[in-house]
């Protein structure tokens, strides 16, 4: 079991292929990718997350031929880490997540490994690498009626759920990018979107056990949002397990991934 946890399952990650829809919109036909947690580290028995497994995760990734991908935080695992592909470690992330190729957009928020670390060396990293970073923010795609929202990270007092859906005109359809599920519970009761809402950061757990679930949910998200579709109000959330691991090289009964979603258009 010790081995299984440890050296197998957080090494076999899963890709996931899924279907979802966003009501009263023009035919969409997107292929969006979804990543997160990636927490690159160098400690050794931490090494989930080398720059050889992320290249090709990358690869993998770019093979899909995906319209936008996502990046929901957490890039980084600790500070001391000695980069080898660049000068500093942001750097070296950035310029892996920089070969995510997608047409439309790569687009990132900032988890709270990433705001410990350094934030505006974390933005800036990214950015020069071509990758858009969204704290409280929307933009509209590029040629499309659809809108790009990322919300800042909720357990290092970034977030803004409010402010980022403002900027989103009244039911336009959005993909909007969180770290932490639980920034999703500050909407208003009576708030509807034309959104899907896309998250990460609890790892679905890293354990989670039959009948009982996830053993540990970090900050704000209720147990039950750890992992999957998540519905409040009406509003639709798909919390992703990540690609790394966290506190503990562990895993059980929770592989991690990365998702493609096909996004359609109902009427």
């Amino acid at each position: 079991m010790l081995i299984w946890c440890v050296l197998i399952e957080p090494r076999w990650i899963a890709h996931r292929e899924m279907y979802a829809s966003l009501p009263n919109t023009k035919p969409l036909g997107l292929k969006v990718v979804l990543t997160s947690d990636w927490h690159f580290t160098k400690r050794p028995l931490w090494r989930v997350m080398t720059t050889e497994r992320a290249l090709k995760i990358v690869q993998e990734i770019n093979a899909t031929k995906p319209d936008i991908i996502l990046i929901a935080g957490d890039l980084i695992a600790e500070e001391e880490q000695i980069p080898e592909l660049a000068a500093t470690v942001e750097d070296e992330i950035a310029l892996i997540l920089g070969q995510l190729k997608a047409p439309r957009g790569v687009f990132a928020v900032l988890g709270n490994h990433d705001n410990w670390y350094d934030h505006q060396k974390m933005k800036r990293a990214l950015e020069k690498q071509g990758i858009t970073v969204l704290e409280n923010q929307a933009q509209l795609l590029a040629n499309s009626e659809l809108w790009i929202a990322g919300v800042g990270d909720e357990s290092t007092n970034h977030a803004n759920m409010q402010t980022t859906m403002q900027l989103v005109p009244n039911n336009a359809p959005a993909l909007v990018l969180m770290h932490d599920p639980g920034s999703l519970a500050n909407v208003a009761d009576d708030a509807q979107f034309n959104a899907l809402f896309f998250a990460g950061h609890t790892h679905g757990g890293q354990v989670y056990l039959p009948w009982i679930g996830a053993l540990v949910v970090p900050y704000a998200a209720p147990k039950e949002w750890a992992y999957g579709w998540v519905k409040h109000h009406e509003n639709l959330m798909y919390v992703t397990s990540g690609l790394g691991v966290s506190i503990l090289p562990i895993r059980f009964n929770m592989r991690p991934e990365w998702v493609l979603f096909n996004i359609e258009s109902t009427f």
